[in-house]
């Protein structure tokens, strides 16, 4: 897969950014498609995954409840779809720098698939995401 990122920033705690993520390629209907964040010295951290096909969904205890992810509408035979990470209630602690990634034959989701990135065979350039008063 391909990607391109938008939409990272700085935002204050407490505030909102979306991210977004197309991805292009084929087989899309097989993939899911998430985000991951890393900061430097640090592991990388799953946040979220959507299904392509039916768009289902898993987060990250961190984020649960204030971070949703989404899809645009997709068709089966479509090589491009775009996927949305709104992020509300921002914390200093999201402060990181979160790329796009896509790992073909996730048709079904499991919380542990957030601790396995080598799962994910496609992975974009990352988005600084900033939050800081």
């Amino acid at each position: 897969l391909q990607f391109v990122e938008s939409g990272g920033g700085l935002v204050q705690p407490g505030g909102s950014l979306r991210l977004t993520c197309q991805a292009s390629g084929e087989n899309l209907k097989y993939y899911a498609i998430g985000w991951f964040r890393q900061a430097p010295g640090k592991d990388r951290e799953g946040v979220s995954l959507i299904t392509v096909r039916d768009a289902s969904t898993i987060y990250s205890n961190s984020v649960k409840g204030r971070f949703t992810i989404s899809r645009d509408k997709y068709d089966q035979n479509d090589n491009t779809v775009t996927v949305h990470l709104e992020m509300n209630n921002l914390k200093p602690e999201d402060t990181d720098n979160y790329v796009c990634a896509g790992a073909l034959g996730l048709t079904q989701l499991f919380e542990r698939q957030l601790t396995k990135p080598f799962l994910f065979g496609s992975w974009g350039q990352g988005i600084q995401v900033t939050v800081s008063s």
